[in-house]
This record gives C-alpha cells, structure tokens and sequence, in this order.
C-alpha cells in the first residue's frame, strides 16, 4: 500500500538531469499528496526550463508508478526564480531580480548577437527576461531585436518604458538617438548614460536581465562591476588566440571586483558550409575549453559561424525566434539553461527581508 513516505523514498534519488542532483536535496518536490491511487505532486525549478517540463515530468511520473498502489500521477511544473547574491554593498536594481553582463574583450565575436539569443532563449524558457543594450557608442540590439526606430514613451517624464518585442523588455541609447550621429562623448559622459539607461528604466518583474556590454575592459565595465548589481558575467569568445587573449583580460577583470564569471560562450567555433554542410575550425579549435581549464569555470557552449545566424540577427529575428527548433536555437537554450542553473545554485539575496535602520538626532 502506496504511503507519503514510501513516495519520498521513490523520489529520494531522482536525479535532475540538468543539474545532476537529486531533487528532493534541491528541494524542487513540493505538496506532494496521495488520494487513493492518485499521487500528486508540484515539481517547482530554480531556473526556467518550460521546455524541459514534459520530459522533467515523465520522469516523476514513471518513478512513482512503479511504487505499489500508485495507478495514477499529476505533476505539475513551474519556475520560482529568486534574487541572487551580488557584490558586497551594491544594493538590487527595482524591478529586476538578476543581471547578467555579457562581455567579451574585443569586438567581432559574436557578443551582442550572442547577448540577444541568450536573452530570447531565456524568454522561450519561460522566464521573464530585459536586454539592455550598454553600448553607447555603437548600439546594435534595435536592429537586431526589430526594434530600430521605436521611441520609449514616459509617463512622468523621468522615467521610460522599456520597448517590448518577441516577449522582452529592451532598452538601448539607440532608441534616444538618431541612428546617424555618432556618440563623440567622453567617458564620464558615457558610464552617466549607462547609469541613467539602466536606473530610469521602468523595468516590470524582470527574472534575469541581460546586459549586451561594449567590448573592452574601460569606463562601462568598470562601472558595471563597481554600482551595478551583477549576479554572474557571461565571457564571449572566439577559437582563435588573438580573440581569447583578450577575453582572458575581460575574465580577470571581473574576477578582481568580485562578479562571478558563469562560463565561456565560445563562437564561431566552427565553419559550416552552406551548401554541402562540412564543417571546419577556421579560426581553431580547443581554445575555450583550454581557457576554462586555466580558470576553473564552464564551457558553456559552442555556436557555428554559420550564415543563418547572422542573417537572422541582421533581419530582426535572431535564431532563437527565426527558427526555434534549429540546431543554433537548441544550442542557445542549452546554454542560457546552464546559466541559469548556475545562477540558480548562488547565494540568495536576502537584504530586502532586513530592516533599514534610521538615527534620528532629538530635537
């Protein structure tokens, strides 16, 4: 005869395929009921995987039937994300319960078409997700989101609404801007224009907010990392030496403020050819993974320097909306799953339940 206990004992070792722990030592299984042959049962995620839920949940399912009693299972899959620590002293973004930085230490590797597929595959995932796109002097997340000539509008005319699209909240400089004039501003000018983007942004519930960074190691990333709260930091990278000597900089830039870097996206990892499909290391091989391997962290991905990518990206519809189910699409969710997981396994933030103390001087 069919128990609670003898269903806790079924589920004790179940193992979560995405993170390789179990999850009752993850405290995912929750309310978990028995009404006569009937078990039921909330499977509630750290991270957003809407399109693992099926699977997640047949795997519950099959687990349980086998106890002895059981003849029927319901469970039901959700996402909590919850806040995560960040550096010491930097207080929460309102509205906004994690921020990712995408950065990389040179520019032409794929960053912000990597920064935007992340950003939509987190979406498609199921989360609530904000793109703000932090290069001032060269904006490109408009174009590429389909977006490119839209006007935020304010209500009291301080704070902007971002622009919606494809199921993300965005914000960039190139919204304010006319798109033919050149930002000649000096770097003061600059991190002041990040700063405002970021805080007088009326950003509505955001799980995870995506932060397309200029490349290099200068004024922006400095600011981010010192007034920003960061959550993790996400290296993009190519193969090729020239390109990795310079994301190792932008890792140890990171590191020596205290951001933690959550893995490597390496890009263009692989030419494919568009008429016949062979694959070739162009740019070399192995280069990210010996990268990770010098700095203790994660590969999180390969993408393919394949034609559709960027001509999704150049069209409005990066991949991960142009074609959901393409190789390029499954390879961005993958990794912005791993992301989140490795968010998910961080520290929680707590500052908003502590009390705010207030000396006040008598009169």
């Amino acid at each position: 005869m069919a128990t609670i206990d003898t269903l806790q004992t079924a589920l004790a070792e179940l193992i979560d395929p995405n993170t390789q722990r179990s999850f009752a030592a993850s405290k995912c299984i929750r309310n978990l009921q028995l009404s006569g042959d009937l078990a039921s049962l909330d499977l509630v995620l750290p991270y957003p995987a809407a399109s693992q839920a099926d699977q997640l949940a047949a795997q519950i399912r099959s687990r349980l039937l086998q106890v002895e009693g059981v003849g029927r299972v319901e469970v039901r899959v959700s996402s909590q994300i919850v806040a995560h620590a960040v550096q010491r002293g930097v207080p929460l973004l309102s509205g906004v319960k994690n921020i990712i930085a995408v950065a990389s230490g040179k520019g032409g590797v794929g960053k912000s078409t990597t920064a935007a597929n992340l950003a939509l595959a987190l979406a498609a995932e199921g989360a609530r997700v904000g793109l703000l796109d932090a290069d001032i002097y060269g904006p490109s997340q408009p174009t590429m989101l389909g977006v490119a000539g839209a006007h935020p509008e304010s209500a009291d005319g301080q704070h902007l609404r971002p622009i919606e699209n494809h199921g993300i909240q965005i914000m960039s400089i190139g919204f304010l801007i006319d798109p033919e004039q050149p930002m000649v501003w000096r770097g003061p000018m600059v991190t002041q224009a990040l700063m405002q983007l970021l805080n007088d942004t009326q950003w509505d519930n955001i799980d995870y907010l995506v932060i397309d960074l200029p490349p290099g190691t200068g004024d922006i990333q400095l600011t981010l990392s010192q007034k920003v709260p960061v959550t993790g930091a996400v290296i993009v990278t190519t193969p090729q030496d020239i390109a990795l000597l310079d994301a190792r900089k932008g890792l140890k830039m990171f590191e020596k403020v205290g951001v933690p870097i959550l893995g490597i996206v390496e890009n263009m990892s692989m030419h494919v050819c568009s008429n016949c499909g062979h694959a070739e290391p162009i740019f070399g091989e192995g280069g990210g993974a010996a990268m990770c391997a010098d700095y203790g962290t994660e590969l999180l991905g390969q993408l393919p320097l394949e034609l559709s990518i960027r001509l999704n990206a150049d069209g409005g519809h990066p991949s991960v909306i142009a074609e959901p189910d393409g190789k390029a699409a499954t390879i961005y969710k993958e990794i912005a799953r791993k992301i989140a997981i490795r968010i998910a396994e961080k520290a929680q933030d707590f500052s908003s339940r502590f009390p705010k103390i207030v000396i006040k001087k008598d009169a």
